[in-house]
């Protein structure tokens, strides 16, 4: 697996904890199609099709 970048284990953080894709740029203060760019990265990185794979995958579940 590649390695995520900072801001894509920010936005993997935000997710994991259930924010919406407008929350999460909310709060790190980036577009919503921005969150959409780094979620796809993380998607692809991680070999995943959805956000319940995607945290499980990073935390090892």
């Amino acid at each position: 697996l590649q390695e995520l970048s900072i801001r894509e284990n920010e936005v993997l953080g935000l997710l994991a904890q259930g924010l919406l894709y407008k929350e999460i740029g909310d709060r790190l203060g980036i577009a919503v199609g921005t969150v959409k760019q780094h979620i796809h990265r993380i998607y692809e990185k991680l070999h995943v099709q959805n956000r319940t794979e995607a945290v499980n995958r990073y935390f090892g579940r």
